[in-house]
């Protein structure tokens, strides 16, 4: 085989890492040895992903690997290249990995052009709150069962806390209505199965009582001071403002292991309470899917490395904790237990992405000092015993409506950030904005979502 460079894209909760150019020469060493390959990484802050990487892929620049975020549209748009005949050759690591079942999850049009990461396949919402906070006011996070029990708690920061924030999304660019879904989005969250079940019966999510009454209260929080006032434009991630002190709580997806997580992300002990119990949804599966672009230089060799993403130890360690000794360095006795150097820690670390659930198989990771050692089989069964939606393995295919997705984007992109972090008044826009999807085409949508679920329903 002839050497090649694979250009690798990845999204990344703020700024490069100080020794990501270390790290990849790392990998080299190993890549260049199995593969004869090189790889550059390449990441792009998720506030600027979407924008990059329409460009990218539509351009003709080269790009040997990527991650989709939240659907495989690329490959409506003829992006991506199907890997079906990769997997049988080059990717017998990743099928073994992640079962069948989950393999077919990146299936669109009858050919598979995604596969998701091995980590959390489910989620259980929620909040995540600043412990010393919570302690200090003495609150009783396991009294807090619903939003209504949270809104006191809020209005307790607000008053007591001058200069700390006290809710934001968990994300930037998301909202609290992502944050705390209604039901399964089944893709866009434009139709969606309310309750995950709704006897396979598809609604249009933004004409739901529960989603008039939603923004009712998200607007009357936004309007007392309780929810952060640029949610809907901020490109500041939540764990920046919580490093900084400005913010209490924010609207999180969990699973085992996630407190320890986020505290080695910005040094910061937490409370989380659960508002819904754990679901696996198709969005769930395929919120982060790697793809192979068409300007791929050598897709074989591409899906090699994704291979060795999924199957070699070394590699996965390499990418999510850095190189040991100078990133990390192994407990006394253990083989598998890492924690940081002497001298380093989260707000100091030259190379800590926190993006272990997104490269390759977490399960080959090793376990961060803080996680319990059982943290593996732990995820395996919060996956297994998750609810699972009855549309779980469903992929909405929306090329014969692909004029009014167009259309009804456009107005989403005009109303729903507005709406869903409270900023903009619901009594006066929300009309507006159902009237405006009914104009762009949003019934037909449903309709056709609805006949193609009820064909995937008989299918099985």
């Amino acid at each position: 085989m002839k050497p090649v460079e694979l250009k690798v894209a990845f999204p990344i909760f703020g700024a490069e890492p100080k020794d990501l150019g270390l790290v990849q020469e790392e990998i080299n060493k190993l890549t260049k040895a199995k593969i004869n390959a090189t790889v550059e990484l390449m990441p792009i802050s998720f506030g600027n992903w979407t924008q990059q990487m329409n460009l990218i892929l539509s351009g003709n620049e080269k790009l040997d690997l990527t991650v989709s975020i939240g659907s495989l549209g690329a490959a409506n748009k003829g992006q991506l290249l199907a890997l079906d005949d990769l997997l049988v050759t080059y990717g017998k690591g990743i099928g073994e990995a992640l079962g069948e079942s989950y393999l077919q999850a990146g299936k669109l049009n009858s050919n598979i052009y995604g596969v998701t990461s091995v980590r959390d396949l489910a989620a259980n919402h929620g909040v995540l709150m600043r412990k010393d906070l919570v302690d200090k006011y003495n609150i009783n996070a396991s009294k807090i069962k619903s939003l209504d029990d949270l809104e006191p708690v809020l209005q307790l920061i607000k008053e007591k806390e001058p200069g700390v924030v006290p809710l934001a999304p968990g994300v930037a660019g998301t909202t609290f209505v992502d944050g705390l879904p209604l039901g399964d989005p089944l893709g866009d969250r434009i139709a969606i199965l309310p309750g995950y079940d709704n006897g396979l019966k598809v609604v249009n999510q933004y004409e739901m009582p529960e989603y008039a009454n939603m923004l009712k209260r998200l607007h009357k929080w936004y309007e007392a001071g309780y929810l952060l006032k640029d949610a809907a434009t901020s490109q500041t991630q939540a764990n920046e403002l919580f490093k900084s002190g400005k913010l209490f709580a924010d609207i999180v997806a969990g699973k085992p292991g996630f407190l320890s997580q986020q505290k080695r992300m910005s040094g910061i002990d937490y409370v989380m309470v659960e508002l819904a119990p754990p679901v696996a949804t198709t969005t769930d599966v395929t919120k982060i899917m790697w793809t192979i672009p068409k300007n791929a230089s050598d897709p074989e060799r591409s899906m090699m490395f994704l291979n060795m993403m999924f199957s070699d130890p070394q590699l996965v360690n390499l990418l999510d904790y850095g190189i040991e000794g100078k990133h990390y360095v192994k407990r006394v006795g253990s083989e598998n237990m890492i924690e940081f150097p002497p001298g380093l820690d989260a707000s100091n670390h030259p190379y800590n992405m926190g993006l272990n659930w997104m490269m390759g198989n977490q399960f080959l990771s090793y376990v961060f000092k803080g996680d319990d050692p059982d943290i593996w089989n732990q995820m395996g069964a919060f996956n297994n015993n998750a609810i699972k939606s009855k549309a779980l393995g469903f992929i909405f295919d929306p090329a014969s409506v692909k004029n009014e997705m167009t259309a009804v984007m456009n107005v989403l992109n005009q109303y729903r950030m507005g709406l869903e972090t409270g900023t903009i008044d619901p009594e006066k826009n929300l009309p507006a904005f159902i009237a405006k999807l009914k104009d762009a085409g949003v019934d037909k949508i449903v309709a056709e979502k609805q006949k193609q679920l009820d064909a995937w329903a008989t299918s099985k």
